[in-house]
């Protein structure tokens, strides 16, 4: 394995990571940092992956086929900061002989938090009430300002019952006494099931008839894709809420304002978008919609976990070990 002045593997970062995550980095690797943070273009990640032994990119870096077709190539591990992995042409690395790893684990409950965040802020119309407080506009309480919709002993959908969606259905019924409703094309054994106390549906169009609260935990691919357009948002409930934290392009964006002005549904929140970071500017206008910037995993301690998982991995490659995050 080819290694920096130092001897060492020579690793770039393409984002800055929390200082722990850096300082471990350094001294364990030939490590560049982006000190300005900076987001990196097609032609610098190309450069990158002829520089140096390991990449340690983020969900901003698109690492497509056409930049994994870079000559000569001299990385040869991808240690992904995060779970999905959507950005990277995993077939073209796999081609390449490279090694992809993620961050599972580390960020299931923060993220299970944010969508039951999203939820409640989208329900009881709490961004619209942060706003109408600090505009002003507020003359005081009366009893028909701002009525929101009730959580508790409702039902929630879950499209997908994965590590976060369990984390989320547990929230769901332990805290507020939500029935859960669910579908998964790889459902988790039934004990886990029986044991959360969700029911099982046979399909997505069962949980959408049904739920008050559809949250989406499903992988970005391309059978996902726009999983949630026209069609299946004309079969939620009139008063149902639809909440994203998952990946943006699962969600068909212009069909969801469309029901959205159409009253099909009665409100959105979303920490992540089709385009991110752009954003449809329609939603910008809405009230019934709750708009978060990605901040699912965003904590001091998760993404410093997910650093140092990175870390992991990229320490067990270049020991000879397997990593134990792979995915390709």
């Amino acid at each position: 394995m080819s290694a920096g002045r130092s001897g060492r593997p020579v690793v770039v970062v393409t984002r800055r990571l929390p200082r722990p995550v850096e300082e471990q980095l350094a001294r364990e690797f030939d490590a560049r940092l982006n000190a300005d943070d900076h987001p990196l273009s097609a032609v610098e990640l190309a450069d990158a992956l002829r520089a140096a032994d390991g990449l340690l990119p983020t969900v901003t870096d698109r690492l497509t086929a056409q930049v994994l077709a870079v000559e000569p190539l001299r990385a040869r591990i991808l240690a992904n900061y995060g779970v999905g992995f959507n950005h990277i042409d995993t077939v073209s690395a796999k081609a390449r002989g490279l090694v992809v790893t993620n961050t599972p684990d580390v960020l299931t409950d923060d993220t299970a938090d944010d969508a039951l965040m999203l939820l409640l802020m989208v329900a009881r119309r709490g961004g619209e009430g942060e706003r109408h407080v600090r505009s002003g506009a507020w003359t005081g309480w009366r009893p028909t300002h701002m009525l929101g919709t009730r959580v508790t002993g409702k039902t929630l959908g879950l499209i997908g019952l994965g590590r976060i969606g369990r984390a989320v259905a547990h929230r769901a019924r332990a805290g507020f006494g939500m029935r859960v409703i669910f579908h998964d094309p790889s459902p988790p054994p039934a004990a886990v099931v029986s044991e959360l106390g969700a029911e099982p549906r046979a399909g997505v169009d069962d949980v959408l008839r049904e739920a008050d609260f559809v949250s989406l935990h499903s992988p970005a691919t391309p059978e996902t894709r726009h999983l949630i357009d026209a069609r299946r948002l004309a079969l939620m409930k009139r008063g149902a809420f639809l909440v994203n934290n998952a990946r943006g392009d699962i969600v068909d964006e212009a069909a969801l304002v469309a029901a959205l002005k159409q009253g099909t549904i009665a409100g959105a929140g979303l920490d992540v978008f089709e385009r991110e970071p752009a954003v449809t500017p329609d939603l910008l206008t809405m009230e019934n919609v709750v708009l978060l910037p990605h901040l699912g995993s965003a904590t001091h301690e998760t993404r410093i976990a997910m650093g140092l998982r990175a870390l992991e991995n990229l320490k067990a490659f270049f020991a000879g070990a397997p990593p134990r995050d792979r995915m390709a």
